[in-house]
């Protein structure tokens, strides 16, 4: 039998921007954290998520959305629903990194996630089937993988054969810390055998992307919700051997502050493009948390993956090709400042200089002359947010262990043309000291060259400082 995933799809329509706030076609934001897209036999992408309430306080279940371009998401509610105190999904348990295949000998949707309690005590593999792709999804079971931990979920299928694998990794114990790869038995209703294990790597997160000569496993480091670098691994077999551990996105970047966990295949009619689908946390506020997905530039020659940024980009997923969009580019050395914000000398900004010192309304600085279409438009501000300069002796401890209590972003104030009544928030993920990363936001600036972009800071728990600034850059409307 087969577990098929197929890879084929409509043209798209809008542009994909990583970090944006993402909403479906009622207008709401998008709540599919930590999941899995799958095509069905038309070719149309369902992706599966958790679903994280606003209280932040017990689990929402499992999302289901659709889409014919990858960009334009249409929401079918709950694809899992919690039952109040039962033993597996109620509402106090873990139902976390979801996955859905078919199964050609049940003609059923399967959908695999991992199951635990609150306290991570259980370290299971759930399982829910549904006769449609959208659901609803009955619960089946839950079960230890071949006897083992099950923490971190993901599946793979492999397009060749179309069998699939069931990636995990077995927790935080001493005695884990490894990853699995292990195949799913022939009607999809749980595993046959270890095909490899990566021992005591203690990573998280496992998702495999393929290409005709190669796998390639990336992989997270285990940080919480703090991001770090993803690294992968590269196999002309799923047995192995596997390379080394090699890092994905240039260093410090901390994976454009993602972290792994799915990756999906687009073979169009003229291209082949791999998706990188990480998730950006915000344990503040998870489910406002954003999602970065972005293309892998693999080389098989080399045996190199990297994970490619773009601002803004348009994928045609019936081609199989993407273009980045080009913006225009306003640089922060002819910007106005206020208050106590300044231009700082920085050897690694445009220009040398950097807007430090913004904080409150009072401090601000001020793009002028920028053009505008009259038209939503993304703008993307380049900024760097050094509150990794975190101690032992601070509360919490560094900011790059778990539990550590430093906030990890800053959150800045955005004005068009002194509308002080319609103020927008800018999240400003933790970068490092000398690391400047973009984070984008969706203006209407009128149609015309004068408009102006004032940039303040806005409380985030310990101060009302907004990150340095380096320049902006506004993207054309959508077509």
């Amino acid at each position: 039998m087969r577990l098929s995933i197929l890879l084929f799809g409509l043209a798209q329509a809008k542009y994909i921007v990583p970090g944006g706030r993402w909403h479906d076609t009622d207008g709401n934001l998008i709540n599919a954290h930590a999941g899995g897209v799958t095509v069905d036999k038309e070719g149309k992408f369902w992706w599966f998520g958790e679903y994280k309430p606003q209280n932040q306080v017990e689990g929402g279940g499992v999302s289901v959305y659709s889409s014919d371009d990858l960009a334009t998401w249409e929401h079918h509610g709950l694809a899992l629903q919690p039952i109040p105190d039962h033993p597996f999904i109620s509402p106090k348990n873990i139902i976390q990194r979801p996955k859905v295949i078919y199964s050609e000998e049940l003609d059923k949707y399967e959908m695999w996630w991992h199951a635990d309690n609150s306290s991570y005590g259980l370290l299971l593999q759930g399982l829910a089937t549904s006769d449609t792709i959208g659901g609803p999804y009955t619960f089946v079971d839950a079960t230890a993988p071949l006897g083992n931990w099950s923490q971190d979920f993901g599946i793979f299928t492999d397009y060749k054969d179309g069998r699939s694998y069931s990636l995990y990794s077995n927790g935080d114990r001493k005695e884990g810390r490894d990853v699995y790869i292990t195949s799913i038995n022939e009607t999809g209703t749980g595993l046959d055998e270890v095909i490899h294990r990566f021992d005591k790597f203690d990573l998280e997160a496992p998702t495999i992307i393929q290409t005709d000569n190669s796998y390639y496993a990336l992989m997270s480091h285990k940080t919480g919700y703090r991001p770090n670098n993803v690294v992968a691994f590269r196999a002309d077999s799923l047995s192995g051997p596997w390379s080394q551990p090699f890092t994905v996105a240039p260093l410090n970047t901390r994976t454009y502050n993602s972290q792994s966990g799915f990756s999906l295949k687009i073979k169009g009619k003229k291209a082949t493009t791999y998706l990188y689908l990480g998730d950006q946390w915000d344990s503040n506020s998870l489910w406002e948390s954003r999602y970065i997905w972005l293309p892998m530039d693999i080389n098989d020659k080399k045996k190199t993956l990297d994970v490619v940024w773009h601002d803004v980009y348009d994928l045609d997923v019936k081609s199989g090709e993407y273009k980045a969009i080009k913006g225009k580019e306003y640089r922060g050395i002819n910007a106005k400042t206020t208050g106590n914000a300044f231009k700082q000398e920085a050897n690694f900004a445009s220009d040398n200089v950097i807007l430090a010192g913004i904080s409150g309304n009072d401090s601000t600085v001020t793009f002028e002359g920028i053009e505008g279409s009259g038209k939503p438009q993304w703008v993307s501000f380049y900024y760097q947010n050094t509150d990794d300069m975190g101690f032992g002796d601070q509360p919490g401890g560094s900011p790059d262990r778990i539990g550590g209590a430093w906030q990890l972003r800053r959150i800045s104030s955005v004005v068009v043309n002194g509308d002080t009544k319609n103020v927008q928030t800018l999240y400003q993920r933790d970068t490092h000291k000398g690391i400047i990363l973009s984070t984008p936001l969706q203006l209407t600036l009128p149609k015309g060259k004068n408009n102006k972009i004032t940039v303040g800071g806005l409380w985030n728990g310990f101060d009302i400082k907004g990150a340095d600034l380096d320049r902006i850059v506004v993207y054309p409307a959508e077509k």
